[in-house]
């Protein structure tokens, strides 16, 4: 028999098998299966929340001025509000990624 010129598409038949994931590893993965993006989330939070805070600084020192202060208050406000908002949501993401971590996790389906 001759032996064919064609490698085989996929991996060996002889590759070592990969190893079974242990039950902590499981656990997280279903985590991030049932929460997906949620370091995109907090990513978000704290990028906004620090852009918040950079435009309260700088109204907040527009405001100790004394310059236009019509206008310079609502945009003050409007960025306290802001960094406000963020806190909150890392705060409720936070206490969400304390409860699925408390959660017992159901056992592997066969």
């Amino acid at each position: 028999m001759e032996k064919s010129p064609f490698r085989p598409i996929g991996p060996s038949p002889t590759a070592a098998m990969p190893r079974p994931l242990d039950r902590e590893q499981l656990a997280r993965l279903r985590r991030e299966a049932a929460n997906p993006y949620r370091g995109l989330r907090k990513t978000l939070y704290f990028t906004f929340a620090a852009s918040g805070a950079i435009g309260a600084f700088v109204f907040f020192a527009k405001a100790i001025a004394g310059r236009d202060l019509a206008e310079t208050l609502p945009n003050l406000a409007l960025q306290l509000g802001v960094v406000a908002l963020m806190v909150g949501l890392w705060r409720w993401e936070q206490a969400a990624e304390r409860t699925d971590r408390d959660r017992p996790t159901p056992p592997p389906r066969s």
